[in-house]
C-alpha cells in the first residue's frame, strides 16, 4: 500500500487587504523527502509556510497531514500535528543552557514528568540519532550559530516532529556549517522525517532537495524532481524570463590607491574591540571582496569608514587625504557613496515617499534648491527619471517606500548612491533579501562602476557573490585580516579562512 504524503494543501487561499498572498496553492510533499519551495520576494513562500504552521489561518482550501484533514489554529496545533519549524532568526533564550532550551515551552507535556534527567537522556538519544552533537549544559550565547541552529532542530525533535520547515537555513553559516547542516538534513530524511526547505540559494536546492515546488506572484507555478532540472530553468520559473546567472566582467585594470585603511581598530558601544588593526587598500577599477561570517567586524569596518563610526585608532584615507572627523555628508562631496548593509534602519525612512528617499543625504544639492527651500519639482523629476533607468517597481515617486518589494527598496539605494558618479563605492549586503531579478540587475550595476574606473568595497556574506564579483579577496575573522585570496579560491579555502581555521 502506498504511504500517504506527508503533506497535502489543496487550494489554500490567502489574501491581506488588497493583497492577494496565496492563490489556490496545491502541494504534495512526499513522506521522507527533503522538498525545496523557491520564490522570489512576495511570492507567497513565507505566508504559505505561516499558514502550514499555524501563524495564519487560510481563507481557503484545505491541509492534509499523513492523509487526515487538520484544522492548523496555532503553532501549538502545528506542534501537536508533528510540524515543527526552525525560524530564520533563532527563537532561543541566550542566557538559559540547551537542556533548558529544549524544554521550553513543553513544561506541561508529557516529558516533563520524567523529570530532567530523562529529558537529559531524550536529548542525548536524538542527538545520537541524528548526528546533532551539542553539549546539553552549555550556554546558548556561548555556542556558535551553527550549534545553535542544532538547537533549534533539537528543539522540534523532542516535541515530535515528523515535519521540520526550515526558513532560510544557511543565512548565517559557515560553507562548512552549512555542509554539515545538509548531512544532518540528510540523516533525518533517511530516518523518516519530511523536510520542508526554503530557500533562495539555488545552489542549495540543487545539492540537497529531493524535489522543488517554485511560487511566482502567489501561485505555485510549478514542481520538478530535482535531478531533472536545472539552475537556469528554476530560476527562469522564479522571474518569468531567462536570467543570466553569471557575473561577465573583463579584467580588471586597477589604477592608483583611491581607499587606504592603515592599522585600523574600531571598538563597539560596549567597548568591546571588533576590528582589529586592519589594514587594506582599494583601487580604481578594481573590486576588493570582504568575505566572513556576520559577526567578525565588517559591519564595524563599513561604518567607520564611511563616517558614521568614530575609529579608535588607525588611518582611513581616501585618495591620498586623511578623513579623520569628517560626518558622511563631507564625505559625500569628496567623492564616497556608502550603500549601508541594512537599508531599513540606514538606507531609507520607510515613511517618506520614493522621491523623498532618491535624494536623501544629497537633498542639499543646489539642482534640488537652495537652503531650506526645495524644488519638489526637480526632486520628483529626477526620481522619475532614476525610476525609468533602474526599472524601480511600482513606477510611482509618491508612493510609500514602506509599500516597495525589499528588490525594489534596494534599487531605491543603488540608484541614489551610483547616481551621484562617486569616486568610490562601499557596499554592504548588496543583495540581501533581493530577488533573483533584482540580484542580476544590482550586480551589473556593480561590475559597471569598476568597469568606469570607480573603486569598489564589497561586504557580503554570500560566498558566491563575493567570489563572482570581486578581483580581490580578503577574509575577517574576530575582527582581523586573516589572509588574501583570488576569486579563483576554493570554496572550502575561504570557508576555513571564514572559520578561523587557518
Amino acid at each position: 500500500m502506498t504511504p500517504h504524503p506527508a503533506i497535502e494543501l489543496a487550494g489554500i487561499d490567502k489574501s491581506f487587504g488588497a493583497v492577494h498572498a496565496n492563490k489556490n496553492i496545491n502541494l504534495t510533499v512526499a513522506k521522507g523527502s527533503i522538498h525545496g519551495i523557491i520564490g522570489e520576494n512576495g511570492a507567497g513562500k513565507s505566508t504559505l509556510m505561516s499558514i502550514l504552521y499555524g501563524f495564519y489561518q487560510a481563507d481557503r482550501g484545505e491541509i492534509r497531514i499523513d492523509g487526515k484533514a487538520v484544522t492548523i489554529r496555532d503553532s501549538q496545533t502545528a506542534i501537536a500535528s508533528g510540524i515543527g519549524m526552525v525560524h530564520q532568526h533563532f527563537m532561543l533564550v541566550e542566557n538559559f543552557t540547551v537542556l533548558e532550551n529544549v524544554m521550553l515551552g513543553a513544561e506541561g507535556g508529557q516529558l516533563l514528568a520524567k523529570g530532567v534527567s530523562g529529558a537529559r537522556k531524550e536529548l542525548k538519544r536524538l542527538e545520537a540519532e541524528y548526528g546533532l552533537d551539542v553539549d546539553p549544559d552549555a550556554v546558548i550565547e556561548e555556542l556558535p550559530v551553527g550549534k545553535q541552529q542544532r538547537v533549534e532542530i533539537l528543539k522540534a525533535l523532542y516535541r515530535g516532529a515528523e515535519i521540520l520547515i526550515l526558513d532560510e537555513p544557511t543565512g548565517v553559516l559557515t560553507p562548512a556549517e552549512a555542509d554539515h547542516l545538509f548531512r544532518i538534513l540528510k540523516v533525518l530524511r533517511d530516518q523518516g522525517k519530511t523536510i520542508l526547505l526554503i530557500t533562495h540559494k539555488l545552489r542549495e536546492i540543487m545539492a540537497i532537495t529531493d524535489e522543488v515546488s517554485v511560487m511566482r506572484r502567489g501561485e505555485m507555478v510549478a514542481t520538478r524532481r530535482t535531478a531533472e532540472t536545472t539552475v537556469e530553468e528554476l530560476a527562469e520559473l522564479m522571474v518569468g524570463r531567462r536570467v543570466l546567472l553569471r557575473v561577465e566582467k573583463g579584467e580588471a585594470q586597477p589604477g592608483k590607491v583611491l581607499l587606504s585603511v592603515k592599522n585600523l581598530t574600531v571598538k563597539d558601544g560596549r567597548g568591546v574591540t571588533m576590528v582589529d588593526n586592519v589594514s587594506f587598500d582599494v583601487r580604481e577599477g578594481e573590486i576588493l571582496g570582504i568575505a566572513g561570517v556576520a559577526g567578525n567586524g565588517q559591519s564595524e569596518l563599513l561604518e567607520a569608514i564611511a563616517g558614521i563610526r568614530k575609529p579608535t585608532s588607525g588611518e582611513i584615507l581616501i585618495d591620498g587625504q586623511p578623513v579623520a572627523g569628517l560626518d558622511p555628508a563631507q564625505l559625500r562631496q569628496i567623492g564616497l557613496a556608502h550603500i549601508p548593509e541594512d537599508r531599513h534602519h540606514m538606507g531609507l525612512v520607510l515613511k517618506f515617499e520614493e522621491y523623498e528617499n532618491s535624494v536623501l543625504g544629497y537633498h542639499r544639492e543646489p539642482r534640488y534648491g537652495r537652503g531650506a527651500l526645495l524644488d519638489l519639482d526637480a526632486i520628483r523629476k529626477d526620481a522619475e527619471e532614476k525610476i525609468a533607468k533602474y526599472d524601480i517597481r511600482p513606477p510611482n515617486p509618491r508612493l510609500k517606500t514602506a509599500n516597495f518589494s525589499g528588490g525594489n527598496q534596494q534599487k531605491i539605494v543603488v540608484a541614489r548612491e551610483i547616481e551621484r558618479d562617486p569616486k568610490m563605492l562601499i557596499i554592504g549586503q548588496p543583495t540581501r533579501g533581493v530577488d533573483i531579478g533584482a540580484i542580476e540587475f544590482i550586480h551589473r550595476r556593480i561590475i559597471e562602476m569598476r568597469e568606469a574606473q570607480k573603486a569598489v568595497l564589497l561586504v557580503s556574506v554570500e560566498l558566491d557573490e563575493i567570489r563572482s564579483l570581486s578581483d580581490r579577496i580578503i577574509v575577517m575573522f574576530a575582527g582581523k585580516v586573516v589572509g588574501e585570496e583570488t576569486p579563483d579560491a576554493g570554496e572550502q579555502t575561504l570557508g576555513l579562512m571564514m572559520a578561523g581555521a587557518v
